[in-house]
């Protein structure tokens, strides 16, 4: 029915105006010979007229009357309904919590002031803001603190940018703005963005409590990052997230450098999504050693992606990326496979040590699927040992106590990594029934140059000798470093010194030379390239 009303109201309008008109020419018609006739009959000096003319008359001037009324009406009518219209054009660009414009309408504005700063030489600076943790905000204090904070981000925003600025709320709790600025001085919009990073950190006062969030903040010019609207939201939100990988609460200038690394990055993924069904990702394997027999114990296995296009390419490269992606569980379930394939005819004293990610610490349904792969494959789980990093522990203890739990009762051994540089390492150590401690690499690398690694290095050594708990050190680099820990009465440590990360078939042939493989194979030769020129074995 509304898509006919502007067809019945020009309907109305016509048939109002064809009355009025016809009105009118009647009127004009009988009244010009009858109303004077009228006016003498009503005076009292005359005999009046026809009893049809006068009706006629009157039917007239009622028409006329109503033709008015009605004509009133519809000009009313009209102004409400633009009026109503304008309304609706308003909040079809507007978001409603924050009054800023929605998506649609900035880049509507943002197009028209760009084309304008044009042509009166100055550029624009499209600023894209996305708030850090603001989805806990949501989950702790609920949806209506979330949208109190979003407002008061908004109202910082309004205070703290330049008067013509055009702003808007895109979605969720991501912001953007567009200011005009002389091409020559980028300070000014530098100064709006360190203000900006600075307000919005500024806590939010909710009901009886604080709120707080900070930013992580992009900027792209149009002189010189593109003139487009569509292309500067790009290149802004590419700045952004380089602000956020950088630590957040910060800001970034775009730079073609982002977008070549988002380019290699999204090649990466994208090669890593075909290498996982293709088993690109292999196990290497870095010795574990006793310190003071030089004696093989087990090894850690490191993944490695073998790739067709790229070579071969270090974790540091892909595993934040599978975190990101959520494809670390499949990617690590697979090395796994391999690795636990590859170790189960060797020395039943050799132990296999393997890095668990925060996220996969996070699947109540990690020990079945660890239980299910060892069952699989036929790997021992006395002979497993699963590293587990202190920041993996902060976002869920109850269910890490609960998991580490599991693959104890399996006969799975549980080691603290990376101990030392989380913020409650004792606190976990009380919490959970670890088997091991291994000391960060970048204690034990630095310990002989700096005082500082080297007594914290000693004191981890003492806790795991009143604890009862072994102690590995990680990054053995050196045969002074070798000895320093050996004087602290370490027994367990790995690193370059005793060898470089190996493939399976260097792997295979240090085991074999010192007859470590449970079927007795012919030694083979060590690759020169498998880091292994240094052999640090049994009777080394």
């Amino acid at each position: 029915m509304a898509e006919k009303r502007p067809y019945l109201t020009a309907h109305n309008d016509v048939l109002t105006g064809g009355i009025v008109l016809a009105a009118t020419i009647l009127f004009v018609s009988t009244g010009g010979s009858a109303i004077s006739d009228v006016i003498k009959s009503l005076a009292g000096m005359g005999a009046g007229v026809e009893q049809l003319l006068t009706t006629a008359l009157l039917l007239n001037v009622a028409l006329i009357l109503f033709g008015y009324r009605r004509y009133r009406d519809l000009k009313i009518e009209v102004r409400h309904r633009a009026a109503a219209e304008e309304r609706a054009q308003q909040l079809a660009g507007t978001d409603p919590l924050t009054g800023f414009y929605n998506r649609r309408k900035f880049e509507e504005e943002g197009a028209a002031l760009i084309a304008r700063m044009q042509i009166k030489g100055k550029a624009v600076a499209l600023m894209m803001l996305d708030l850090d943790h603001f989805k806990t905000v949501n989950d702790i204090h609920g949806h209506a603190a979330g949208d109190t904070m979003l407002k008061a981000v908004a109202e910082r925003i309004t205070a703290h940018v330049p008067p013509e600025t055009i702003s808007a709320r895109l979605g969720g709790d991501e912001f953007a703005c567009a200011c005009a600025f002389e091409p020559g001085e980028p300070g000014e919009m530098e100064s709006v963005a360190d203000a900006l990073v600075n307000a919005i950190m500024e806590p939010v006062t909710h009901q009886n409590g604080e709120l707080s969030v900070s930013t992580s903040l992009g900027i792209a010019r149009s002189d010189r990052d593109g003139d487009t609207m569509d292309t500067l939201l790009r290149r802004a939100d590419i700045a952004m997230y380089a602000a956020k990988n950088a630590g957040r609460n910060r800001h970034f200038w775009f730079s073609g450098t982002m977008e070549d690394e988002l380019f290699r990055r999204n090649a990466v993924e994208a090669g890593m999504r075909q290498g996982i069904a293709a088993g690109e990702f292999v196990p290497y394997y870095e010795q574990q050693v006793d310190l003071n027999t030089g004696k093989l114990l087990g090894f850690e296995m490191l993944a490695r992606w073998e790739s067709p296009a790229l070579g071969l390419v270090a974790p540091d490269d892909f595993i934040p990326i599978a975190e990101e992606t959520g494809m670390i569980g499949s990617l690590s379930f697979a090395v796994m496979r391999r690795a636990f394939t590859d170790a189960r005819d060797w020395d039943p004293s050799l132990t296999l040590s393997v890095n668990i990610s925060p996220s996969q610490l996070r699947d109540p349904w990690l020990s079945q699927k660890l239980l299910k792969l060892l069952t699989e494959t036929g790997f021992p789980p006395s002979r497993l040992e699963i590293e587990i990093t202190e920041t993996s522990l902060y976002d869920n203890l109850g269910l890490a106590q609960t998991i580490i739990a599991s693959l104890k009762n399996q006969g799975i051994r549980v080691a603290l990594d990376d101990f030392g540089t989380g913020y409650s390492s004792l606190a976990h150590l009380r919490a959970l029934p670890f088997d091991r401690i291994k000391i960060d690499r970048s204690f034990v690398t630095s310990m002989m140059g700096n005082a500082e690694s080297a007594a914290i290095v000693q004191a981890i050594t003492r806790l795991g000798d009143s604890l009862g708990l072994p102690v590995t050190a990680e990054g053995i680099e050196s045969k002074d470093i070798e000895q320093r820990l050996l004087s602290l009465g370490l027994a367990k440590g790995q690193g370059w010194h005793f060898g470089k990360p190996m493939t399976v078939e260097a792997a295979r042939s240090l085991l074999a030379a010192h007859k470590m493989l449970a079927a007795e194979e012919e030694a083979l030769p060590l690759p020169d390239d498998a880091g292994t020129a240094k052999t640090a074995a049994p009777g080394r």
